[in-house]
């Protein structure tokens, strides 16, 4: 099979693109997310196909990539928290409305697979991806195969719980490592800081207009970047927090690399350096057994569309 079409579902915007045998993405067509029904990101789904296969007839299958627990069939969606999906038979209604065959995957493991065949995984035949955005993602190939696990709903690192009785997670638990490795813990971090010590956090504080609340993401960057020390600890803790979870990670599955991918791996090394060292140090039998490689993802945005749409090629 030669042309495919990848699909990335978001909570706010539905991306899709023409994805070649190499991974390239020759077009694409966004849209914004409905959030009336299941129907309806069903019906823009279907749209952008017809745009896409406007220019592209050729293109023979569809991959869905969305956050959420997918079934071992990857056909159903038991459970997407930005949708309010609830037992969504997506596949069979995409291709009731498109006359396609249809893959639907989690978009971490999508990421993943698109990194190791394509991007900063290839030629790597044992790779974990952790997704550090506003929550933790991820995704496992294990002897050059998408790992799932038996009811098809594996590789949720985000909330494997560090801290017992820590902070309340979304899914329901306490301590899970993303209420500690993820943007939401950033910006905990940083507001945190600029609260109660106002002079060391001085930077950020402005950069937030002056309040607390005020300041986000890319402010952090901005302020660490330029060397301010209180924005760099708050980088030194979230990938502390990431390197003690990838060490755990190496103790069960043993990868030869790590890949790091979301918004807040942006920030490159001020988050891979800190997680580089507590790894190393935490890591079971350091000193005295090999270790996992820890890399940046290299597709950035395009890694949900590019894995779908191959993984829909592969099936």
């Amino acid at each position: 099979m030669g042309l495919t079409i990848g699909v990335d579902i978001g909570g706010t915007k539905i991306a899709a693109g023409v994805v070649d045998e190499n991974g390239t993405v020759l077009a694409t067509t966004r849209r914004p997310t409905p959030s009336a029904s299941p129907a309806d990101v069903e019906d823009v789904i279907a749209s952008c196909v017809a745009e896409l296969r406007s220019t592209h007839p050729d293109a023979a299958a569809i991959g869905i990539g969305a956050a959420g627990f997918i079934d071992a069939e990857r056909s159903k969606i038991y459970v997407a928290p930005n949708l309010a999906w609830r037992d969504e038979p997506l596949r069979d209604a995409v291709q009731a409305r498109t006359g396609l065959p249809v893959v639907v995957e989690n978009d971490a493991n999508a990421a993943a697979w698109a990194e190791h065949r394509f991007g900063a995984g290839r030629g790597e035949a044992h790779m974990v991806m952790v997704t550090v955005g506003t929550g933790i993602g991820g995704g496992i190939v294990l002897d050059g195969q998408l790992y799932r696990g038996r009811f098809g709903i594996g590789a949720e690192f985000g909330h494997m719980q560090m801290v017992q009785a820590g902070r309340r997670c979304g899914c329901g638990q306490h301590g899970c490592w993303e209420q500690y490795c993820s943007g939401r813990a950033l910006l905990h971090e940083a507001r945190e800081i600029a609260d109660v010590q106002r002079g060391y956090g001085a930077r950020l504080l402005e950069l937030g207009g002056g309040r607390p609340e005020g300041i986000e993401a890319p402010e952090i960057t901005q302020a660490a970047r330029e060397g301010d020390p209180a924005a760099r600890d708050c980088f030194e803790e979230i990938g502390s927090w990431l390197g003690q979870g990838l060490a755990d990670l190496a103790a069960v599955l043993d990868p030869g690399l790590f890949v790091i991918g979301g918004g807040v791996a942006d920030a490159g090394e001020l988050l891979l350096a800190p997680a580089r060292r507590v790894f190393t140090e935490r890591l079971t039998g350091t000193g005295s057994r090999p270790q996992a490689a820890i890399r940046p993802a290299a597709l950035g945005n395009a890694a949900g569309m590019v894995g779908a749409g191959d993984l829909a090629r592969s099936r």
